[in-house]
């Protein structure tokens, strides 16, 4: 039976139109692949895209891109809120259809040596495909972003993993990506009314796992000078243990306590199905609700 992988790849540019095309132009009509969707942000200066496809061809596109990124983004020159250490700064693989994790985590570790190996460029692997336990966690690999980079490398306990040369050193220009397996997540962001920063952020410690939150629960706080307004940007890990319903209702009772309240929220890229029938399910207190009563699960 024919596998069938998910990749989330997030590049460092969301204000050049241009280039946003140019690199997600990787994944069109390339056989074997599908672009499902691709959304950019001006204050985080990102892009997130979203295709799936037969590995080796996911694969294949991905590292396409990869050169694309490295030719078109400069990170000397790059600002955003979003922290990043690469133009082509991760790289998730997801196991969907007739794939294992392991299998997932192979892919990873291929397309990982590959972008090194063609395009010059160190990478590090992370989540399930991670070399040590303290690799394993996003934010802790991209922690000191670009801008540090140089100096965390010559660490042994952060070289990456893969590299050319005898002394590993970021590109230039793209610095580094972060390559790994991993299961679906969702990114979720909270538009808060207000501009206050500090409320943003303290919301984020409040609920994430890392401060003692919620479970499976990544959040920190931003500005966004386009709408002025702070936003709590999140990663739901496993929306099973905590879902979207739950994040929300814990921010709108923070928000509330610091004078302020939810104006919207934001998906970024693709969610999957069961999450969205936990919704209504939440809100409406439908008894019994399943995907089963979903008119779409039978065509």
């Amino acid at each position: 039976m024919q596998k069938t992988a998910e990749c989330v790849p997030n590049f460092s540019e969301g204000r050049d139109l241009e280039k946003v095309e140019r690199i997600v132009g990787a994944f069109r009509g390339m056989a074997g692949v599908k672009l499902l969707d691709y959304s950019s942000d001006r204050d985080h200066n990102r892009m997130v895209v979203t295709a799936i496809g037969e590995p080796q061809a996911l694969s294949a596109a991905v590292i396409a891109a990869v050169g694309i990124a490295m030719h078109e983004i400069d990170l000397r020159q790059h600002h955003g809120e979003h922290p990043r250490i690469g133009a082509a700064d991760v790289i998730p693989f997801i196991p969907l259809r007739n794939m294992t994790m392991d299998e997932a985590d192979e892919l990873a570790k291929k397309t990982g040596k590959l972008i090194r190996d063609l395009l010059d460029l160190p990478v590090y692997l992370y989540e399930q495909s991670a070399t040590a336990e303290h690799r394993r966690n996003l934010a802790s690999v991209r922690g000191g972003e670009f801008e540090g980079l140089t100096a965390k490398m010559q660490t042994p306990r952060w070289q990456p993993d893969f590299f050319t040369g005898q002394v590993p050193r970021p590109h230039p220009t793209a610095g580094a990506t972060i390559v790994g397996a991993r299961m679906p997540l969702i990114a979720f962001n909270v538009n808060l009314n207000t501009i206050d920063l500090v409320i943003a952020k303290t919301i984020a410690r409040k609920i994430r796992s890392s401060d003692g939150g919620m479970p499976c629960v990544k959040a920190k706080g931003f500005f966004l000078k386009a709408t002025k307004q702070a936003q709590v940007s999140m990663n739901l890990t496993d929306y099973m243990q905590t879902g979207i319903y739950q994040v929300v209702e814990a921010i709108r009772e923070e928000a509330a306590l610091h004078g302020t309240s939810i104006a919207n929220c934001e998906l970024i890229g693709l969610i999957p199905r069961q999450a969205v029938i936990n919704l209504p399910a939440h809100y409406l207190k439908l008894m019994n609700f399943s995907k089963r009563q979903v008119l779409e699960t039978y065509y």
